[in-house]
């Protein structure tokens, strides 16, 4: 009962704040408040069209962590083991790194379909944050094993695979959950700005159009139930991972 209490108290807590605010100021256009929110999701999620935009931005999500995430890590190998790599292609990094994303929708979208903005964008969001967190770990590699593995002359693959990736893999599982965040967010925002014709992105810019204000609400609450369920099933595959 007490871990019942101090996990549902915030909630209650936040729900009823809602509440009171929507209640001062008294029109559902400026605020609605958490019971026609949440009639307005029920009713959106009784529909084909609901599911087929979340399951339309999950896919391009996760097209974007499936090639940002290698992409990142791959480089974060060639500008550690490659001195040239590094003054080539670290710079261009942390330009992107740097870069606010709204920047890099608008000029994707000069470059390549509609469709395709929201997995490129949430791609380069990821590649930049798994870069850092793999180039972090290769830099803390202890040095003794290495000298090991070259003493009992261990091969390039299995240097790889037995200090290498074992010492890589908490690094990279937190690169990919704090990513995932990124992806998750930047891909949306491309929805919303350069909306394709089946997207979560695209609903909220139809509820902003016609003022639907409770949409928008049900559409938001949506977005981040997704990504905190996600993120939670994320973490956990990644610590068993990491156990085993």
């Amino acid at each position: 009962m007490n871990r019942l209490l101090k996990r549902s108290l915030p909630a209650v807590f936040w729900l009823l704040a809602w509440a009171l605010a929507a209640r001062w100021v008294g029109l559902d256009l400026l605020l609605p408040g958490p019971l026609a929110v949440g009639a307005r999701l029920a009713a959106l999620a009784g529909t084909g069209g609901f599911w087929l935009s979340v399951g339309a931005t999950l896919g391009r999500v996760f097209l974007g962590l499936a090639w940002g995430a290698p992409a990142g890590a791959a480089l974060a190998f060639a500008t550690h083991f490659s001195p040239w790599a590094d003054r080539l292609l670290s710079p261009a990094v942390r330009v992107v790194r740097a870069t606010p994303v709204v920047s890099f929708i608008l000029l994707v979208y000069l470059w390549v379909p509609r469709g395709a903005i929201p997995w490129v964008i949430a791609g380069l969001m990821v590649l930049p944050v798994v870069w850092g967190a793999v180039s972090a770990g290769l830099d803390g590699l202890d040095e003794k094993l290495l000298e090991l593995a070259r003493a009992y002359r261990f091969s390039r693959g299995r240097t790889l695979a037995l200090i290498c990736l074992p010492a890589l893999r908490p690094h990279f599982a937190a690169g990919l959950s704090t990513a995932f965040g990124l992806a998750w967010k930047s891909g949306v925002a491309a929805e919303v700005l350069c909306p394709p014709v089946q997207a979560i992105g695209s609903r909220i810019q139809q509820a902003k159009a016609a003022l639907e204000t409770p949409d928008l609400f049900a559409w938001t609450l949506t977005i981040v139930a997704l990504s905190l369920a996600l993120e939670k099933l994320l973490r956990r595959g990644l610590g068993r991972g990491n156990k085993g």
